[in-house]
């Protein structure tokens, strides 16, 4: 199984601990394409490729995913929008959400019936 994990890289990198751990237990399940998310390295300026070779690169992995699994209690706009393109695409989608308070779940997520939402 190949998987595609989601979470908030410019948005800011607070959860990467938890990203990390995720990553880790995904990998008992299959390949994850996008396991250097998880990696503390990885900061919120993100990576060193354009920003065109990171959309290419990345959708082709979101593209080719049998599962898309995203932590989505931080908002990001290209998780957002990486979740978009995966529901048209009619993937299997898994987002985990962190309920704390001051925070919401947005209902564009929560409401989708493409979309599992798992609360932890």
């Amino acid at each position: 199984m190949t998987i595609y994990f989601a979470g908030s890289i410019t948005g800011g990198r607070d959860d990467q601990p938890i990203y990390e751990q995720i990553i880790g237990l995904l990998k008992n399940y299959g390949s994850v394409f996008t396991e250097h998310f998880g990696h503390a390295t990885l900061t919120a300026a993100g990576e060193s490729l354009s920003s065109r070779d990171i959309h290419d690169r990345d959708i082709d992995w979101l593209r080719r995913a049998d599962v898309i699994v995203a932590e989505v209690t931080t908002v990001s706009l290209g998780v957002g929008y990486e979740l978009g393109r995966a529901v048209e695409w009619g993937k299997r989608i898994i987002c985990l959400y962190r309920p704390s308070e001051g925070k919401r779940l947005s209902g564009i997520i929560s409401g989708s019936p493409g979309i599992q939402v798992i609360e932890y």
